[in-house]
């Protein structure tokens, strides 16, 4: 049994469900949670389940729903349902318990504990979210869960953060998810917990671990002097993907690798050899291995993390370490693939009374926007003003907000002609 002095295992499921509701993951879920449990193996000759369980979701449902604020009715069923399979699949039994769950529009996390190791140490459990789409509002954006994890006695323990994204699509539009990125970090703000030795609003950087997964829509860009850039060798692009030796050529024309490396984005933050599966986007509905030719196949579902022991010295090694990172070939309902990770954590820190922060570069100092709660319910409010607007006209179309258009300007212009013709007054007889 897993305890707070253990290394913990941390699992992260990420998946764009392109806006199939309920109807987006399947309901068993083995192929998607059950072979990071399997893996846990090689730690032991026992099989051992994860400590922490972290789904993401983008794209959760149609947007006038998720604007209109009908994510929760989904989520809350779709929370039940991934707990009993993840309970269901365990090598040993365990039982989880939800810690959090939050949503905003379609990007949505849940973060599971197991009972008998993390769950009865969990505190100061705290929900977050922002939007970055126009107007800051939530069909892009992120949510956010931190909570801490406190050992016996008096001491602060360590303080964990998910976050799940869904950034700007479209490969020309590199420059906006790196905005969306740099939006989230100053607008996805949690309260300063007394044992962080911190005031006021923190960022999702003031944590001793961090999470981030999600649809980051990062693209494979590749330069128009590659010879697989011509529209004829799209078949031997998708080629490429077949084997890791030229997966591992291809990804050094990921976007998000480039930047990253080029300290512009996600600083401070790993990723495991993403490259080691194949792209995640775009496929063709209802294929397991077929991709779309409308796309450049693009590794754009990404899991990456941080650790306070990491040092900003080297950025490229983390005392995280990776066990699985993978997609999900089976699930056919969207456009992508979901992905999976099994992650070990280092050894809990030395008790202290506060918790220990993430270390990051002496030239990255990342700063909270004082109008983060402004922008922040400004989305919200066209959020729902557009969802009920956009609602009602599916409503009146029958399924179609074009057709409820049309139907709504011609009951207007109707009722407007009755409104015209009744007021006119009637001619008088001639005498």
């Amino acid at each position: 049994m897993a305890t707070t002095n253990e290394r913990l295992l941390v699992q992260i499921g990420s998946y764009n469900t392109n806006l199939q509701g309920g109807a987006g993951v399947p309901q068993d879920l083995v192929d998607w949670l059950a072979p990071t449990l399997q893996v846990s193996s090689f730690l032991s000759r026992q099989t051992r389940a994860p400590d922490i369980v972290a789904v993401g979701f983008q794209e959760l449902l149609p947007l006038h729903l998720g604007f209109s604020g009908l994510s929760n009715t989904v989520l809350n069923h779709r929370a039940e349902h991934i707990r009993s399979q993840i309970e269901a699949h365990a090598p040993n039994k365990e039982r989880y318990s939800l810690v959090a769950k939050v949503v905003n529009v379609g990007v949505a996390l849940l973060v599971y504990a197991r009972d008998d190791s993390v769950a009865r140490h969990v505190c100061d459990v705290q929900t977050q979210w922002t939007g970055c789409g126009p107007a800051y509002m939530g069909n892009k954006g992120g949510v956010g869960i931190r909570f801490r994890v406190k050992p016996e006695g008096n001491m602060a323990g360590e303080t964990f953060t998910f976050v799940c994204a869904h950034l700007a699509a479209h490969e020309p539009k590199l420059a906006q998810r790196v905005a969306d990125y740099n939006h989230i970090v100053k607008t996805l703000l949690f309260p300063a917990l007394p044992t962080s030795g911190l005031t006021g609003p923190t960022t999702m950087y003031s944590t001793s671990h961090l999470f981030f997964l999600g649809d980051l829509n990062f693209r494979v860009s590749i330069p128009p002097s590659h010879p697989l850039i011509a529209s004829t060798k799209r078949d031997e692009a998708v080629a490429y993907m077949k084997t890791q030796t030229l997966r591992a050529e291809l990804k050094e024309y990921d976007q998000l690798l480039v930047e990253r490396r080029k300290g512009r984005v996600f600083i401070g933050l790993k990723e495991a050899e993403f490259w080691s599966f194949q792209c995640t986007y775009k496929y063709q509905l209802g294929e397991v291995d077929k991709y779309s030719t409308k796309r450049t196949p693009s590794w754009t579902d990404r899991i990456m993390f941080a650790t306070h022991t990491d040092s900003p010295d080297t950025p490229e090694k983390s005392n995280i370490t990776s066990l699985l990172y993978t997609s999900i070939p089976s699930y056919t309902t969207s456009d992508h693939k979901p992905v999976a990770s099994l992650l070990l954590l280092p050894s809990p820190s030395l008790p202290a009374p506060t918790v220990p922060l993430l270390r990051l570069p002496s030239t990255f100092t990342p700063t909270p926007d004082p109008l983060a709660t402004l922008k922040r319910f400004t989305g919200r409010t066209l959020d729902r003003i557009v969802g009920y607007v956009w609602w009602f006209l599916v409503l009146v179309g029958a399924g179609s907000a074009i057709i409820g258009a049309f139907n709504f300007l011609l009951g207007f212009g109707a009722w407007s002609w009755y409104r015209s013709s009744s007021d006119t007054p009637a001619s008088s007889p001639v005498v």
